[in-house]
């Protein structure tokens, strides 16, 4: 599989989130230590540079479990903005974790309660930097 793209603001605006949330005990060590790795493993790039196709924050992206074909939409924010029922769903949700840096057509394994399940990222209905939008 292909590196991981984040971009530099994305990155930076994260890695601070779990700095604070650390510091304030809102994160597990896991989940902080399991984004750490993920982003720490990626390709960083300017907001300029990254492909149309890749799920950075603020992207609402459009997915599906294959294992029962259930699609879902949402888009991936900062903990602050988090809504579920806006469909808003935090960078530190394992979910949001799981798709962040990832293109469209990839497939990611990803543990849910009832097991290893397998989803697919469909389509990237909006992405910031896609539409110019740099400094969400």
């Amino acid at each position: 599989m292909s590196k991981l793209i984040i971009n530099r603001l994305d990155y930076a605006r994260i890695k601070k989130c779990i700095n604070d949330a650390k510091q304030f005990k809102s994160i597990s060590d896991s989940e902080a230590e399991k984004l750490m790795n993920e982003l720490d493993s990626a390709k960083i790039v300017e907001p300029e540079s990254v492909p149309a196709n890749v799920v950075t924050m603020n992207s609402i992206v459009k997915l599906s479990f294959l294992n029962n074909n259930k699609q879902v939409q949402f888009q991936i924010v900062y903990p602050s903005q988090s809504n579920i029922k806006e469909n808003k769903i935090s960078i530190f949700s394992p979910i949001a974790t799981a798709l962040i840096g990832y293109k469209v057509k990839d497939e990611i394994e990803w543990i849910v309660p009832a097991g290893l399940t397998k989803i697919r990222i469909d389509e990237i209905i909006y992405q910031p930097e896609a539409a110019g939008d740099y400094d969400l």
